[in-house]
């Protein structure tokens, strides 16, 4: 499918690895002149460098910490006063932990990052989507703000604002011409689950795949997703295609959530 992005320009805020790294190469190879985001300039260039191998185009690269206003103001001084058709903010992390060990700063690390960083991301690229007049926002959530899971307290909390976060600015921008949802991956193999089954494997003293293994056991397609597998669904949400939805969270979870 032709997804129609040739010729706009899209920003993923997250796009160094895992899900919004998969997610630039596939607008990428649709055409879209694309800028990726990340906080780590060494592992950014990778990125880059990677990108440009798998599908011959060079994105722009440009390091932002979405939770530091001033480095997100010089992330729109670098964009210009060109208009951002496609916003992808897939920056994000979780504390796994029993939530009698979180401590008030556990929390408040986590909500500036996943929440605030979010918030203050979105408002500082609104006039740039604004010019585009037919813009598409993605924010990343989590299947865990509808099926919360233990040990991932703040994660299930926090993810769950983004999905309001999501809904709200799709009721506020549609007069805007801007299209707003979220995407609620399930238990994909990206770094940052492969992070957390090393976490898991060396705490029980057990093998990561046996932690693996576990974890897909009640996913009724029986595997862990890719990242590639959830970008589809983000670059999809994020072009002309999808112009008419907006306000939706879309799982792509492998059947993981049970709710109607």
């Amino acid at each position: 499918m032709d997804l129609g992005m040739r010729g706009r320009r899209a920003l993923v805020i997250g796009g160094s690895s895992g899900i919004g790294l998969s997610t630039a190469a596939l607008l990428l190879r649709e055409g879209a002149a694309v800028t990726i985001a990340a906080r780590d300039a060494a592992r950014l260039e990778e990125a880059a460098e990677t990108l440009r191998g798998e599908t011959g185009a060079a994105p722009d690269t440009t390091v932002c910490d979405q939770s530091d206003p001033a480095s997100l103001a010089a992330l729109v001084s670098r964009l210009g006063e060109a208009p951002l058709h496609a916003l992808v903010l897939a920056a994000g992390g979780s504390r796994r932990s029993a939530f009698e060990n979180l401590t008030d700063g556990a929390w408040l690390e986590n909500y500036e990052f996943n929440i605030l960083g979010t918030v203050r991301a979105a408002r500082a690229l609104l006039p740039a989507l604004r010019r585009a007049g037919d813009a598409r926002v993605v924010l990343l959530g989590a299947v865990s703000a509808r099926q919360p899971t233990s040990h991932q307290v703040v994660s299930n909390v926090h993810k769950a604002g983004v999905l309001a976060l999501a809904k709200t600015l799709s009721l506020e921008w549609a007069p805007d011409g801007i299209g707003v949802n979220s995407v609620l991956p399930g238990r994909a193999l990206t770094p940052l689950w492969r992070d957390r089954a090393a976490a898991m494997a060396r705490d029980e003293g057990i093998a990561e795949a046996d932690v693996l293994a576990r974890v897909a056991a009640d996913i009724p397609m029986g595997r862990l997703g890719s990242a590639e597998e959830v970008a589809a669904m983000v670059a999809f949400l994020a072009s002309p295609v999808a112009a008419y939805v907006t306000g939706q969270a879309v799982a792509v979870d492998g059947g993981l959530q049970r709710g109607v």
